[in-house]
């Protein structure tokens, strides 16, 4: 059976889920493809950031940070819940690191307030902000929520 599938049924429970796997792919800053142990491949959002999208700046380098943080390399997946698209939304963890936490920290995503209150996640991006780090460095970044609305406006 497919893994989405299992997910979406725990999740319609309201019980978390947690399963380890290897990144086999990097959409973007905040989307990867895993493979489980059963060879079973999953997009994954992760939960609570949004970075920059491919034809936005600092896309590149959010995807690239991400590259470097995650892929061929066997992370824990905890799941929240199952997004439009069919990804599991959730947090991911390497090596003991939040990796979502890890890309607001190094200025690479916002943190995605509108769906999260995560108080690591708000303080890592003021501390990014202040410091002008990845993406902050900018005078005024645009968020990629607002990235996707005037994309949608065309």
């Amino acid at each position: 059976m497919k893994l989405i599938h299992i997910l979406s049924i725990i999740l319609t429970w309201n019980v978390s889920f947690a399963f380890e796997a290897v990144v086999v792919g990097v959409t973007d800053g905040d989307t990867i493809t895993v493979l489980s142990s059963d060879n079973e491949q999953t997009r994954i959002r992760l939960a609570g950031i949004d970075a920059p999208e491919s034809g936005q700046a600092f896309g590149t380098r959010a995807k690239e940070a991400m590259s470097g943080l995650v892929f061929g390399r066997e992370v824990t997946i905890h799941t929240q819940s199952i997004d439009g698209y069919g990804r599991a939304i959730a947090n991911v963890y390497v090596s003991g690191t939040w990796a979502n936490l890890r890309m607001v920290e190094m200025g690479f995503a916002w943190h995605y307030k509108h769906f999260s209150k995560s108080i690591p996640l708000a303080h890592a991006e003021s501390e990014a902000r202040k410091f002008r780090r990845g993406l902050w460095a900018q005078k005024y970044p645009t968020p990629p929520w607002e990235f996707r609305k005037e994309g949608s406006e065309q």
